[in-house]
Parts: structure tokens; sequence; C-alpha cells
């Protein structure tokens, strides 16, 4: 059985009872992490994170560890319903909230920049292919 480590204070309860049962199904496997990570598609690190509680799991890894553990997949995922509805979203558990950063962009600013530089090679290509075949010869003759 995995010794674990206590689960962060700020932690919901729905989402303690959630993180307490994977523990207790992953532990009943008798896998390790990297044999779990083997088993799923999910790598190591990203199992630590969600049984550590710093992460909440995806809905498709809690289906994941049931089917390597031959569990009832019904109960846990009526568990991580419950507990989607009070994880703190986008937040990493453990770090507690984070300040955006003072010089990072703002949502979204990079997506934007990529479409305003597509736009602009798209249009420098139009330019060039029109300026094309404006010099060309429309026939001999």
């Amino acid at each position: 059985m995995t010794r674990w480590r206590p689960l962060p204070d700020a932690l919901p309860r729905e989402a303690r009872h959630l993180v307490e049962q994977l523990r207790a199904l992953k532990d009943r496997t008798g896998l390790s992490l990297a044999e779990l990570a083997r088993r799923t598609a999910y790598s190591k690190s990203s199992w630590q994170r969600y049984l550590s509680g710093a992460k909440q799991p995806p809905r498709g890894a809690v289906q994941a560890l049931c089917r390597v553990a031959g569990a009832e997949q019904a109960r846990l995922l009526t568990l991580w319903d419950l507990a989607d509805r009070t994880w703190p979203q986008g937040v990493a558990v453990a770090a507690g909230p984070a300040e955006p950063a003072a010089d990072a962009p703002p949502a979204g600013a990079e997506y934007r920049r990529w479409r305003a530089a597509a736009l602009v090679s798209f249009a420098v290509i139009v330019v060039l292919l029109a300026g094309l075949l404006w010099v060309l010869p429309m026939g001999s003759g």
C-alpha cells in the first residue's frame, strides 16, 4: 500500500473524497505510478498530480483507472461529477490561487497575434499572386 501525503487543506470536501477513492483504487491494483502510466493514456507525473490532489483528474483518467482496476465506473464517475462542480478551475490546489504576472499577455492574446500574422501572410500572398498575374503575358496572340 502506498504511503500517501496529506491532501491540500484548500481541496474541497467533494474533491478530497474523489481523490481518496482514487488512491484506494490505485492501491488495490498494486501498480506503481509508472506501471499505471504504461497501462493508461496518462503519464506518471499526471497520475502523481491527480492522486496528490494538486490537479483535478480528467474524467477519462477516472475511467482508465477503473478499467485497469476492474472496478465499476458508475460510482467513481458520480464522485467525479460532484468534485467537478467544486474543484477550483484552472488553479493548482497545492499552490493556491496564482496572481497573473504583470508582464503576461492577457488570455487569448497569443491566439490573436497568431491570427493577425496568418491574415497578413495571406494578404501578402494574394498581392504577390495578383502582381504575378498582372505581369505575365496573357497569351501569345
